[in-house]
């Protein structure tokens, strides 16, 4: 059988095997603690399968859209009026400006996309991009299941690990920093998360490649005698899971992280210029052809390709996008989770335009809605049933360079495990018949 995923689905017509791989995937998963508060992170009993040709495909689309975004960073450090189209808060302003000490402001990115016949980047996770240790942890116990032992008799292939490509990421950016130094670290983000099983895995990763670790809340860092400390331990290196509008909400409690970014004392991973990107903005700038003089012929050809429209919404535009609801969605600039996502096709014109309301007179870009694929998985649910998904594909790249995936899968159309609607699945990259 040359078809990968009929292949695997052959296999679960044995219900025995299939019995004993829904069992593994329990099990595996409580043992490495792989939940998003409640819930476990995988529903599916199979892997996101690419081939080859589709993997190529899917990073060479990433990497194309990189380097266009490489370009609009280094025009908006320079333009003041390309950079208040961002929308940018005063105190993102001054710590985006800041130089963070490393070359790269977002040593590590994913570029959120739907990829039906081409590949379609909704999104642009440039300042924390989550789901490397639960994607290599959900690989581990896939690569366990006896269902995927039998589809490695049939077929050659790998899993692709990211965590060990974020710490080298780091180190890198470490090394620009401060050559001499050895690196302590700091995994900062809120108390209470749902995704705080991560940061335990990403702490026990690095571990065990020599880099001392510890998890902490920003409003528990100190910053003194030019030192930054959590929990009492000097850090000269942070994984800012924390993002800088948070932060900023939160405001009492939370300077240290920023002074410290000031002064030069801690290396911070993504930087905060990382945000100048992370706006959803930063891809109304690629797709409006008013910018098209910022871009090579080759990034502007990926643009076109690879990137929906999407515009800043302006009262001007209101009537038009009122007329256009069962093709556009609306997005607040700087949320994350699916937070004020607003599907047209999925409410009826009233709530439509309300939202378009709102969308005028706060920061909301609109973008052209692209097609979503959907694929038959097969979900263990009170036996083996096969259910229509909407899937994306997320790949990650680490200064540049492609590193792996995050896929998501969801019954609704908003994929988004952050917002309840989605279940992950580790990626599985086919090379050819075993």
């Amino acid at each position: 059988m040359n078809d990968p995923v009929a292949a695997y689905h052959a296999l679960l017509d044995d219900e025995r095997l299939t019995g004993d791989s829904a069992e593994a995937l329990t099990e595996g998963q409580r043992a490495r603690q792989l939940m998003f508060g409640e819930r476990p992170l995988c529903v599916a009993i199979r892997p996101q399968i690419l081939t080859r040709p589709r993997y190529e495909q899917a990073v060479t689309a990433a990497q194309g859209v990189y380097s266009a975004l490489a370009s609009l960073e280094k025009a908006v450090l320079k333009d003041d009026d390309l950079r208040r189209e961002l929308a940018l808060e005063p105190e993102e302003e001054r710590l985006a400006m800041a130089d963070p000490g490393f070359k790269s402001s977002s040593s590590s990115v994913r570029l959120d996309s739907f990829f039906a016949d081409e590949v379609r980047f909704v999104e642009y996770n440039a300042e924390s991009p989550a789901g490397m240790a639960y994607s290599d942890n959900l690989a581990a116990v896939f690569v366990r299941l006896p269902v995927m032992k039998a589809f490695r008799k049939l077929f050659r292939g790998n899993f692709l690990p990211t965590r060990r490509r974020q710490l080298s990421a780091m180190l890198r950016a470490f090394r620009q920093w401060d050559r001499g130094a050895t690196p302590v670290m700091a995994i900062v983000d809120w108390e209470g998360l749902p995704t705080a099983p991560e940061f335990e895995m990403f702490k026990s990763f690095f571990e065990d490649a020599g880099v001392k670790t510890v998890i902490c809340d920003p409003r528990s860092l100190e910053f003194r005698s030019g030192k930054l400390f959590a929990q009492g331990t000097a850090v000269n290196l942070v994984y800012r899971r924390v993002l800088t509008s948070e932060l900023l909400e939160r405001g009492e409690g939370t300077q240290a992280l920023r002074e410290a970014y000031m002064a030069g004392a801690a290396c911070v991973v993504n930087s905060f210029r990382a945000k100048l990107l992370h706006k959803k903005m930063s891809l109304a700038l690629l797709s409006d052809d008013r910018y098209e003089r910022l871009y090579t012929p080759a990034q502007r050809a990926a643009i076109r390709r690879h990137i929906p429209w999407t515009r800043r919404v302006r009262p001007e535009l209101a009537e038009d996008i009122a007329k256009r609801r069962e093709t556009l969605v609306l997005k607040p600039n700087d949320e994350y989770g699916g937070k004020g996502v607003v599907l047209g096709w999925t409410v009826d014109q009233a709530e439509w335009e309300s939202a378009i309301a709102i969308a005028t007179t706060q920061s909301y870009v609109v973008q052209e809605a692209v097609e979503i694929p959907r694929v038959p998985f097969p979900v263990v649910l009170d036996g083996l049933k096969y259910i229509d998904l909407a899937v994306d594909l997320d790949p990650y790249l680490f200064d540049g360079r492609p590193g792996g995936f995050m896929t998501r899968v969801s019954a609704a159309a908003l994929l988004n495990v952050t917002a309840g609607a989605g279940s992950v699945v580790p990626t599985f990259v086919v090379e050819g018949p075993a």
